[in-house]
């Protein structure tokens, strides 16, 4: 596989399959790439929260804004330049805050089913 570099400009932005907060997901490279990961960018609008039971292992790397996840034992707030590390089977709770957030994202294995 080459080396890759992104940006996110380079992300599509979508909406979760059942999901209908604001909160979008923009792939970068994905099992369509070949690799055991998924690369890619969150976007989240101001004051969303998302209830989820981790289908992966998700590590989200803050990049602008707030996000806060709670499993119900623990709660973390992350900002710019910090990592939420969420493991597979968790359920969570996930919150942006006012001013929304961005985040970036790998997940393993790959969270998107292949398109037929």
């Amino acid at each position: 596989m080459p080396i890759h570099k992104f940006a996110v400009t380079d992300a599509v932005f979508e909406r979760s399959p059942g999901q209908d907060v604001d909160i979008f997901a923009g792939n970068l490279l994905d099992q369509r790439d070949g690799g055991p990961v998924t690369i890619g960018f969150g976007r989240y609008g101001p004051d969303q929260i998302l209830e989820e039971t981790m289908a992966v292992h998700d590590t989200m790397v803050i990049l602008e804004g707030k996000i806060t996840v709670s499993d119900g034992r623990k709660t973390v707030t992350a900002g710019p330049g910090e990592i939420i590390a969420m493991q597979k089977g968790d359920r969570v709770t996930i919150r942006s805050h006012e001013n929304g957030a961005v985040t970036a994202y790998v997940t393993y294995p790959h969270w998107q089913q292949p398109e037929a």
